[in-house]
């Protein structure tokens, strides 16, 4: 389907029934009445906006590779239709598919800036790096419309709450003036995610994504703006994009990225369908040699979720790859981390209205 990763909606795994459509509920040219419908006849779907009443809107987890503690997602969901999304299993908590459903049925967090001012207004938060984007994209497509990310940033400017955000999308230069005011304290740092530089495949991996040349002018744009700003070779497709690691850590030195991070492809539960399918219908040359490559890295399966290999794989092919990346990395002249964001200039933003005039402005 044009402008979407997956070409249908597996069953949700929780659910033990399931609605069957037939070619009674599609046009007469998919076939007689009563007969069973094959799935990649879905009809195209639209998207769908969905109110989320969340009370609370900051996530903490202890994954220890997870590089953050705190995060914030406006969004479940994401427009951006990645084929391969470790995110898509989440939508299944929600009783959607983790298919077409993930990126056509959008929740969002509408009340999210004024929910985060709350919490960071209270005597008992300690001032941490917030994360945007752990599970879904805050500038997926709907955001610039209705800025709910942009509000949320505004509320840490006010406070001057450290972020930091990964995206793939050239949205986030529209926000490099509150950005700016909080990476002039030391309080921000961007992450774009660059999957591959072929448009072409691009645009058939990640539909509605930002084009590779629009990331890097993203990275261009922010790093001019005094943002420190890194890449993310993200998601490593064994077999598809990972011979694209030096050009990618390059173009991204290039155009101002000072730091660089890696992470290998990761199918959880239904992903592995949905980026099977993927491969049959827009790469079935390679298919075969991406899902072995992938099992080579996952003691035989195509996914292994011990948090100390699910982001890197195992064994020889995995342990090249890493040193690929290692080496693109010291060519380039590229950090393993980012840096080290500050807590030391936050404020209750109440009190700086009036303390304001008395305030060194550094």
């Amino acid at each position: 389907m044009k402008g979407r990763g997956a070409a249908n909606n597996p069953p949700n795994r929780f659910d033990r029934l399931r609605y069957v459509r037939t070619a009674a509920d599609l046009p007469p040219q998919y076939g007689e009445r009563g007969e069973p419908v094959d799935p990649s006849l879905e009809i195209d779907p639209g998207t769908v906006l969905i109110r989320d009443a969340t009370r609370t809107i900051l996530s903490t987890n202890d994954s220890p590779d997870v590089g953050f503690d705190t995060s914030l997602n406006p969004y479940r969901g994401c427009m951006h239709g990645c084929a391969y999304c470790y995110a898509r299993p989440n939508h299944e908590y929600l009783g959607f598919s983790a298919g077409l459903d993930f990126e056509t049925h959008i929740l969002v967090k509408e009340r999210a800036p004024e929910l985060l001012r709350k919490r960071l207004g209270l005597p008992s938060w300690k001032p941490q790096v917030i994360a945007f984007s752990g599970v879904t994209d805050a500038y997926q497509p709907v955001e610039r419309k209705l800025e709910i990310t942009r509000r949320c940033l505004r509320v840490l400017a006010d406070y001057r709450n450290p972020v930091a955000i990964i995206t793939k999308n050239w949205l986030i230069t529209r926000d490099i003036d509150v950005l700016g005011e909080l990476a002039s304290i030391g309080a921000a740092s961007v992450v774009l995610s660059v999957t591959t530089l072929d448009a072409k495949l691009q645009t058939r991996l990640e539909p509605k994504a930002s084009r590779p040349s629009k990331r890097l002018a993203a990275i261009e744009q922010l790093a001019s703006a005094g943002i420190p700003v890194g890449v993310n070779v993200a998601p490593v497709i064994p077999g598809l994009t990972d011979h694209e690691i030096p050009a990618i850590v390059r173009a991204a030195s290039d155009a101002g990225a000072s730091f660089a991070g890696m992470i290998m492809l990761r199918l959880p539960y239904g992903v592995k369908r949905i980026f099977e399918d993927w491969l049959e219908q827009h790469a079935p040359d390679r298919k075969e040699k991406v899902l072995n490559r992938v099992r080579e890295m996952r003691g035989g399966q195509l996914y292994d979720a011990n948090f100390a290999f699910r982001g890197r794989g195992t064994g020889l092919f995995a342990e090249q790859t890493q040193e690929l990346f290692r080496l693109a990395c010291r060519r380039a002249g590229l950090d393993a981390k980012g840096p080290e964001l500050s807590v030391e200039k936050f404020r209750c933003a109440g009190a700086s209205r009036q303390m304001g005039l008395f305030e060194d402005p550094a």
